[in-house]
């Protein structure tokens, strides 16, 4: 691709904070953005911040008595648009951000630290109850229905007690009807695991010899199609999940970015599934697009279906911040838009060009 037809990341807006930053998100179908953070004493803080011309404005600001770790609307209808969250003292809770005095709802989800939630089933009908996923140090991954706050509907244990392996990130997916659901989750000694939620149980998994910091479908709510990866050490990963062989699991492809760069998470753009974005720990953003190969599956000798991994590249990258890119999410709804925070202590809007 010719550098005059790459798609541009260019910074919009930034805004220097005094706050420890670790996720946002769009509040959908505005052009409005929550960031959780952490002020200096510790406690939660929960801003929203509008786009207001040339300017950044915090039209909120809330303090919590525990620092916020991660976030998501996905379990809410576009009508409440209530933000789920997690925070430093394991505790879920989920927030109408018109009144933000008390949670609407409050688990104990954790014996300490909340390191991801996701959301599922919350914005259209046939596709699932609203759930919400959790993942922790004490390595559970825990789903819950935001209509019942007394237990989970769901819990994945460490098999071993004497051998528990910090979870450090969760994530929805193969929801494209009432029953089925699978999770991802990623683990600090780099297993992967695919829980279906419909049989309750371990559908693959995997180990990709390096911690696990992001894993994300492609999309949610259809009949799983990929998946990515992310790791320690300047490595992810990308799993065909069309075709699972009896063996061999899925096929997948890697790809390195700079050297000894941690590579925080992977973003798929909403408008465009082969499109992603990748949060490193350099302070970079990389776009990358998936390029399926001529032939998804084949059979192997004994007639077992194989899938065939495609190939991943590069489109561009920009240098955000001398930190960490701690939290990414692109707008629901303005195809390139996107907000970002790192470990800068800074907040930015950005724009992506030409990413059709």
């Amino acid at each position: 691709m010719d550098a005059q037809n790459k798609p541009q990341i260019l910074e919009h807006l930034h805004k220097s904070l005094t706050v420890t930053l670790y996720d946002c998100k769009w509040i959908p179908g505005s052009a409005k953005f929550v960031t959780l953070g952490s002020y200096a004493r510790n406690t939660g803080c929960l801003q929203v911040y509008e786009l207001d011309g040339p300017e950044l404005k915090c039209v909120k600001e809330t303090e919590k008595k525990q620092s916020f770790k991660c976030g998501t609307f996905g379990a809410s209808s576009l009508a409440e648009r209530r933000l789920a969250t997690g925070n430093f003292g394991g505790e879920l809770q989920i927030w109408d951000l018109e009144n933000t005095t008390q949670p609407v709802f409050s688990a104990q989800a954790h014996a300490s630290i909340v390191n991801a939630v996701d959301g599922c089933g919350g914005q259209a009908k046939g596709y699932g109850a609203p759930e919400l996923v959790t993942c922790g140090r004490d390595g559970c991954v825990r789903v819950w229905d935001v209509r019942q706050q007394d237990a989970p509907v769901a819990a994945f244990e460490p098999a071993d007690p004497n051998n528990i392996r910090d979870c450090w990130c969760v994530s929805f997916g193969n929801s494209y009807n009432d029953e089925e659901r699978c999770v991802l989750a990623g683990y600090d000694n780099g297993d992967v695991k695919m829980f279906d939620l419909r049989m309750n149980k371990v559908r693959w998994e995997t180990n990709v010899k390096n911690g696990v910091c992001g894993v994300q479908f492609d999309r949610k709510d259809i009949a799983m199609n990929k998946f990515v990866v992310t790791c320690l050490e300047a490595q992810f990963h990308v799993f065909d999940a069309r075709t699972q062989h009896p063996k061999k699991g899925f096929a997948s492809v890697s790809e390195k970015i700079s050297a000894g760069a941690t590579v925080w998470g992977c973003h798929h753009l909403p408008q465009n599934r082969e499109v992603c974005m990748v949060a490193a720990g350099d302070g970079n953003l990389y776009l990358y697009k998936y390029h399926y190969p001529d032939q998804r599956k084949v059979k192997d000798h004994d007639g077992h279906e194989l899938g065939v991994a495609g190939s991943i590249e590069m489109l561009n990258y920009k240098n955000l911040s001398t930190q960490p890119v701690s939290g990414f999410d692109w707008s629901p709804d303005k195809e390139g838009l996107f907000v970002c925070v790192a470990f800068d202590q800074c907040v930015r809007v950005g724009i992506t060009t030409k990413l059709n």
